[in-house]
């Protein structure tokens, strides 16, 4: 990735890449997706589902189980000539075509599922989280888009604003470096005091890998770039940060 740099050569601006702002873009667009999605669900989608599973309740009581009762009492002919004044779907013997045929001549799923309140009430809870996930990850963009990390020749500054001096850092990781632009600073203040860490994403500031490369020529501690431990990771990190 290349830098923009101030008039002073010396120092090295990294700002938010185009790659970031492609990512946020298509995360935010997913989660009003999912959104979507949720509220169809909720608004359009159960309830007609439920419609469809009425309909059939109604055609298993009043249609065949009212079919079944009028042949055992001997009253087929009766049955038929209501069921043909009140337009239900029977053949012209009065026998009930099946619930496949009516459901599929409808486009219905032969065995539709009942969606309960609750269930449809958590459509809206989950589409109203997906919107405000996509919300949050805009008010991100904005938050981040005036963000920069910038190396000065003793020192870098973070994109939270935090100084840090290369003679300060004991240890740099940079075994992520590789896969995913990132590299763990840790630190102590003027030497001194509690471990603390910075982080220099490649991915995310352009030009990120300049200022690792300054910091590495200035630096005198631990270099770990060797492919991460996953049982090691977590305790290396940990320890780092103790005073």
């Amino acid at each position: 990735m290349q830098s923009s740099e101030t008039q002073d050569d010396s120092v090295i601006e990294c700002r938010v890449t185009p790659w970031f702002y492609r990512r946020m873009t298509l995360l935010a667009t997913m989660f009003l997706v999912f959104a979507a999605l949720f509220f169809k669900d909720g608004m359009h989608s159960w309830p007609q589902e439920n419609a469809m599973a009425d309909k059939k309740d109604w055609f298993e009581h009043d249609v065949l189980e009212a079919y079944d009762k009028a042949k055992a009492a001997g009253q087929l002919n009766e049955w038929t000539n209501n069921a043909k004044t009140r337009d239900l779907p029977v053949k012209e013997d009065g026998e009930p075509v099946k619930w496949a045929t009516y459901a599929a001549e409808r486009g219905w799923p032969e065995k539709p599922k009942r969606r309960t309140t609750g269930e449809i009430e958590q459509q809206y809870y989950w589409g109203g989280a997906m919107a405000l996930a996509a919300l949050i990850t805009c008010l991100n963009v904005l938050f981040n888009r005036n963000r920069k990390l910038t190396g000065y020749p003793d020192h870098l500054v973070t994109p939270q604003g935090r100084h840090v001096a290369y003679a300060d850092a004991f240890r740099v990781d940079k075994r992520n470096w590789a896969v995913k632009g990132l590299a763990s600073v840790y630190y102590r203040e003027g030497g001194q005091g509690p471990g603390k860490k910075a982080t220099i994403d490649d991915l995310k500031f352009d030009g990120a890998g300049k200022v690792l490369e300054r910091l590495l020529l200035n630096f005198k501690g631990e270099l770990i770039d060797k492919a991460p431990d996953p049982e090691a990771a977590g305790t290396v990190a940990e320890s780092d940060l103790k005073a």
